[in-house]
């Protein structure tokens, strides 16, 4: 019985102390917009069973106290013990209640002034975009690993425009993405987020204007602002600073940087500008020019001076007419008896002053010279002995012709040499003289064996020569001014082509064996079977008759214009005819013989050609204009290659033996260089010549080409060509020869190599023909 009412008094005390826990709580304020169920984690702590845990340990302690006594003692002294403990309880339990106020109240005040930016930290998901709980249930997870689930919301756009209409708190309201709820912001977190909008401080009790603590100032400071460990290139020497130091240390080895002496203040630091060049002080100045001495006076300056120094009344009335600047002497000379007679020079002190503004006005200035072998700075080229052998000297000049020479030809066997002049004739040099035209002979050709020549004339007619005999073998009267005459290259064909004004001739001379003869008439006639060419194209062909074919005339080849120059392929099937004319794309002309057809490679006017050249091994074709060369492909029948040759007026062209390289000449004192497989721009420039350049030629066999000009000379150069792509020509002028005389302002026209010796040939208007050997 007594141990039941022991129980009963302790669970009503224990029953009393929750209740007044529960009125504890209920005192306490609690914010509106946060339920139950969001408290925070200083609250749950502070209400977590704590004094149900000590009320516990009480209940044990007294259930062994009442058993002890229950055991010992009767049950007077049990009334009495229980009376006094629970006077000791109620005291007991009255000091833990003041104690565990205070404790609350200290942890509300702890969190009124707490500073830190988290807020609300019931989500844990941390910094993380919210965007990726979009297709998940939960929005985080609390600090128990628990699932915080989103809020139920049904408010649609709807809702939204009228809860933004009509709730008068909206404007303050922010959704927070973390805890998917909505915060109405408080009038002071309003004027913050208005102050820092803008640009204000936080705080609004902060001064902006307040004077700054200077951590890093001159004064030493007892504590260090950081404690972070020094680096490594700290104590590590600087590749920077030791490049910079080279850079002065060679400065001051070169005499460019002075090191810095201590000046004595004692000495005067102003010296004299005309002082003498032994001062000390002027020794100190790097750059100090002393100034230009006076000359010592002459003869001419003496009170007395000779009778020779004295100017003459004509000598005076000149030095008066003349220039001051011009007059050899500023004064006149005159005489006196004695130096007493001497009077004041009247310049003296405008002398002085222009003296003075002449040593204080004119910049001196100290040139560093470097030292410069002159001869390091010359191209180191190859002696022109070890590219021997080229013509050197004039060995034979070839006198004869009464006017002007405009073009020479060697035969290939090298043995003989024809030009022709102005005056009508055609000379085959070795006291050869072809006589037999009576007008300008504008054009010559050699044939592959070299036995006969062909000429043409201005007075109608084609000449072939022997040239062995010089007697004229046949004449062919063509009915018009020859422009240009061509062998065909192909030995096994005796074939000549002809350019009589709008029309190129094909002849079969008949100047070879029968064997020559007959396959040459069978090329001619092989293709018969085509029909006859309407009168669209610009190129008729047609066979002749009658006395045109007794003469040798085989073919008729008619072009819309007057044809200036024809040149045969290599294998002596193609035939280019040139007809130049500004603004017409019908300028040059590839005829196939064996086949009787035309064709014209422009479609469009690409300016007015010079010349053209065949390529003497692959099938390209080369154009000449006034201020490029096009590399036309005669099997695709397109352009190639157009090379720029940056001259204003191209005048000849010349193709090398191997095909790779070319040269042009060109009005304007210019010599070009192209090598077909580096680039389309000139890879060598010549400017050699002071006059035009009339004409270029390759040597056969020889690297060597030479350029003739109006300035009466002709520069032989050597060029080598090596195999090796890698490996530029080597270009080097070797030497120039002279020897024409200038008339009527042209000098050399024309040049040409011998076919096998390092022999050159040259024409000029003198009317002479010079072999250089």
């Amino acid at each position: 019985m007594k141990k039941k009412e022991k129980t009963d008094k302790k669970r009503s005390l224990q029953e009393e102390g929750e209740e007044e826990q529960l009125f504890n709580l209920n005192d306490k304020p609690f914010k509106e917009d946060e339920d139950d169920a969001d408290l925070s984690d200083s609250e749950d702590s502070v209400f977590s069973g704590l004094e149900d845990s000590g009320s516990d340990s009480e209940e044990e302690e007294d259930e062994e106290e009442d058993d002890n006594a229950d055991c010992a003692v009767d049950d007077d002294e049990l009334n009495k013990n229980t009376e006094d403990q629970s006077k000791k309880k109620t005291v007991n339990e009255s000091k833990k209640k003041e104690e565990t106020e205070e404790k609350e109240a200290m942890k509300e005040n702890e969190y009124e002034h707490d500073s830190s930016d988290e807020e609300d930290i019931r989500n844990t998901v941390g910094n993380i975009p919210m965007e990726w709980y979009k297709d998940f249930p939960h929005i985080g997870y609390d600090l128990d690993g628990k699932k915080i689930f989103k809020p139920i919301r049904n408010k649609d756009e709807l809702d939204e425009f009228l809860d933004k209409m009509e709730n008068p708190e909206y404007w303050r309201t922010v959704h927070d993405k973390k805890t998917a709820s909505d915060i109405v912001l408080s009038d002071e977190q309003i004027e913050l987020v208005n102050r820092l909008q803008k640009g204000q401080f936080g705080d609004v009790n902060f001064n902006e204007h307040e004077p700054m603590v200077e951590f890093f100032s001159n004064e030493v400071m007892i504590h260090p602002v950081t404690n972070r460990p020094a680096d490594k290139r700290s104590f590590i020497p600087s590749l920077i600073e030791k490049e910079k130091v080279s850079k002065l240390v060679h400065a001051i080895k070169m005499g460019w940087i002075k090191p810095r002496r201590v000046e004595d203040d004692s000495k005067s630091r102003f010296y004299d500008l005309w002082a003498s060049e032994d001062s000390s002080i002027l020794a100190k100045h790097r750059m100090h020019l002393p100034a230009p001495k006076i000359p010592l006076p002459g003869h001419e300056e003496s009170y007395n001076p000779p009778p020779e120094y004295l100017f003459t009344d004509e000598e005076r009335a000149l030095w008066e007419q003349q220039d001051p600047s011009d007059r050899k002497l500023p004064f006149i000379p005159n005489k006196y008896s004695s130096l007493r007679q001497v009077p004041a020079f009247s310049r003296f002190i405008h002398e002085r002053f222009e003296r003075c503004l002449d040593l204080y006005l004119c910049p001196r200035q100290r040139k560093m010279r470097v030292n410069v072998n002159p001869e390091d700075l010359i191209p180191k080229l190859p002696k022109p002995k070890d590219l021997q052998p080229f013509p050197t000297t004039q060995s034979l000049v070839y006198r004869g012709h009464s006017s002007l020479v405009r073009t020479i030809s060697v035969s290939p066997s090298g043995q003989w040499l024809a030009s022709g002049s102005d005056d009508g004739s055609v000379r085959l040099w070795e006291s050869l003289v072809y006589r037999g035209h009576s007008s300008l002979v504008r054009t010559i050709s050699v044939s592959p064996s070299g036995q006969w020549l062909a000429s043409g004339s201005d007075d109608g007619s084609v000449r072939l020569w022997e040239v062995c005999s010089s007697r004229c073998m046949k004449t062919v009267q063509v009915g018009g001014a020859v422009k240009s005459v061509a062998w065909n290259p192909n030995p096994s064909l005796c074939l000549l082509a002809v350019a009589v004004e709008s029309t190129v001739l094909i002849l079969c001379p008949a100047l070879a064996d029968k064997l020559v003869i007959s396959s040459s008439e069978k090329f001619l006639t092989a293709q018969q079977d085509e029909g006859p060419s309407d009168g669209s194209d610009p190129v008729l062909w047609s066979d002749t008759e009658g006395e045109e074919l007794n003469q040798g005339i085989r073919l008729k080849i008619k072009h819309p214009k007057v044809v200036h120059q024809v040149t045969w392929h290599a294998k002596g099937d193609y035939l280019a005819s040139v007809m130049p004319e500004h603004s017409s794309h019908l300028q040059v002309f590839i005829h196939q013989v064996s086949k009787r057809r035309s064709q014209n490679p422009f479609r469009k006017s690409k300016g007015l050609v010079q010349c053209v050249s065949f390529h003497p091994i692959r099938p390209y074709f080369f154009v000449a204009t006034q201020r490029c060369v096009r590399i036309y492909n005669l099997v695709k029948q397109e352009m190639t290659k157009k090379l720029q040759a940056n001259s204003k007026w191209i005048s000849s062209i010349a193709v090398h033996p191997g095909g790779d390289h070319v040269i042009c000449g060109s009005y304007d004192c210019r010599m070009s260089w192209f090598d077909l497989d580096l680039s389309t721009k000139p890879y060598k420039m010549l400017r050699h010549h002071k006059k035009a350049v009339r004409g270029v030629a390759y040597h056969r066999g020889y690297p060597l080409f030479a350029s003739a000009s109006d300035d009466g000379s002709v520069i032989v150069c050597h060029g080598t060509v090596y195999n090796d792509l890698l490996q530029n020509p080597l270009i080097v002028p070797v030497k120039v020869l002279r020897g024409h005389v200038i008339t009527h302002d042209l000098g050399v026209l024309d040049v040409t190599f011998h076919p096998t010796q390092p022999w050159v040939f040259s024409s000029g208007a003198d009317a002479t023909i010079r072999l250089f050997t």
